[in-house]
């Protein structure tokens, strides 16, 4: 066992109980009532530019238009997302995981030191259009029918790959106990510019502030941080 596996796995025995976020019960509904609304409305809305999109990454490469992958939702518990596809078909996962355990890795180590949270850079797997739909949040477009079914919000915290949690350390299950998000509190706050420790603790943060008029406030500054570009990377 690799020091960083025996690590791995003292997290995961010292993980706290995922206790539910302190919500209102009528602030909790008011929140649903907007993600069914809104999500609903932006997929009528939107459905001409979704068609596009679809058409667009079908002729540029091999492959279906819409990704399903499984990720882990609210009380840990997975539920397959829904994008628009990015990457060649049937490209390995291998890179990004090695990439998101390693900067996992240094954060814990890095005594302050700590690094933005950058994606993976010059990845060969990713298509033409992918850089594109990637660098606009187009591609997390098709989780709007994920928000409809309940399995995610629109404002919460992004749902990760199991292999991510399993690198994750303990304080960092507390983004469990609310539904992820399309968009949150660290996507306004600077997405990729910020480190995986600032991401924990806006994600924290919201779990603790979490209301309708917060998530009213983060769907707003949503719309110039995409726009803008800031943090894309």
């Amino acid at each position: 066992m690799t020091p960083h596996t025996a690590r791995g796995e003292a997290d995961r025995l010292a993980r706290p109980a995922i206790l539910p976020a302190d919500t209102p019960r009528a602030s909790d509904i008011a929140m649903r009532a907007l993600d069914i609304v809104a999500a609903g409305l932006a997929l009528v809305v939107l459905s001409p530019l979704l068609l596009v999109v679809a058409i667009l990454v079908r002729l540029d490469s091999r492959g279906p238009a819409i990704f399903r992958q499984e990720r882990i939702g609210r009380g840990l518990k997975p539920f397959r997302v829904a994008k628009f596809r990015t990457m060649r078909e049937g490209v390995a996962a291998d890179p990004h995981r090695a990439y998101v355990e390693e900067m996992i890795r240094e954060e814990s180590e890095a005594e302050g030191r700590q690094k933005p949270m950058m994606k993976l850079q010059s990845d060969p797997r990713i298509t033409k259009i992918g850089h594109f739909l990637r660098r606009t949040s187009i591609d997390e477009l098709p989780q709007l029918w994920n928000v409809l079914r309940g399995e995610m919000s629109l404002v919460g915290p992004r749902p990760p790959i199991q292999y991510e949690v399993d690198a994750y350390p303990a304080r960092a299950y507390r983004r469990f106990a609310v539904r992820p998000g399309l968009t949150g509190l660290w996507q306004v706050s600077g997405r990729s510019l910020v480190t995986f420790a600032e991401m924990i603790d806006l994600d924290t943060e919201y779990v603790e502030r979490r209301s309708l008029l917060l998530n009213l406030k983060i769907i707003v500054l949503t719309v110039p941080t995409v726009l803008g570009g800031k943090g894309a990377e």
